[in-house]
């Protein structure tokens, strides 16, 4: 089986430029959780929990998954550290399926942009939410400067609407909220919001 790579990066995952990033995108993250109080969240791709462990206050619960088991220790030994009472964390991957597990609302915050199959991801998150729920992502814009074996260089809109709408989702809304320097593989990028109604 091929290593995680992040599983190498996770205990110094936290840097300053990361954490200033992940900080700008739970505060867009925020603008779509008014009302949710009573809704179940999933942030898939957690990572350390730099975005998700900001939300815990504004949702009924989180569940913070992660395919690296090293990055998901780092979430357990933050949550330690707080009296933080609805979170939950799971070292899984839906690239390898669909797992037992319903949410309201599901986050997906520079995750897609590492997932070879963007298609069969979202059929799982799809699967995963309930009825009327929800599929934030978070994501760069398609860059032409950007190359890499292991990475899309970003996502354009009318494809990936395409393809939420193809695997079931009832409407799409996608915004640009950011532009940022050097941010994607050290060229400047515009990071995007999608939000789409199962």
């Amino acid at each position: 089986m091929e290593e995680n790579v992040f599983e190498r990066m996770a205990e110094k995952y936290d840097s300053p430029d990361r954490i200033a990033l992940a900080n700008i995108v739970a505060n867009r993250v925020k603008e779509e959780l008014r009302d949710a109080e009573d809704k179940t969240l999933i942030d898939y791709g957690s990572g350390t929990g730099l975005v998700g462990l900001q939300l815990v206050e504004l949702v009924k619960s989180v569940t913070l998954i992660d395919s690296s088991e090293n990055m998901v220790k780092i979430i357990r030994e933050k949550i330690a550290n707080h009296p933080i009472t609805n979170v939950e964390t799971l070292v899984a991957d839906f690239t390898t399926g669909t797992l037992d597990l319903k949410a309201d609302i599901i986050v997906v915050s520079l995750v897609l942009l590492h997932i070879p199959d963007t298609k069969a991801i979202l059929k799982s998150l799809y699967e995963t939410l309930n009825k009327g729920g929800r599929l934030i992502i978070i994501d760069f814009e398609k860059n032409p400067n950007v190359s890499h074996p292991k990475v899309h260089n970003g996502f354009d809109f009318e494809a990936l609407t395409t393809l939420l709408m193809d695997t079931g989702f009832e409407s799409t809304d996608i915004q640009v909220f950011h532009h940022g320097k050097q941010v994607f593989m050290k060229q400047d990028a515009s990071l995007f919001v999608a939000v789409s109604e199962k």
